[in-house]
């Protein structure tokens, strides 16, 4: 397995939770397409600042350039 599967993985785990949790704090059913679009949003940040945490701590292997 890629050692980048977990992150990936948790990324994923994260906008589910974000988009699962964000209607309930809104009243309004117009603001579901807002919130999926800030839950990828959120997913795809949340991967690249861990990754590139976890890089600056070397758990993960640096990038093929």
């Amino acid at each position: 397995m890629k050692p980048t599967i977990p992150l990936k993985l948790s990324a994923f785990a994260f906008a589910v939770l974000w988009s699962g949790w964000m209607p309930w704090l809104s009243d309004e059913p117009r603001t579901l397409a807002i919130t999926a679009a800030c839950a990828l949003v959120a997913g795809w940040l949340w991967y690249r600042i861990m990754r590139w945490c976890f890089r600056q701590m070397r758990l993960l292997p640096a990038a093929a350039r």
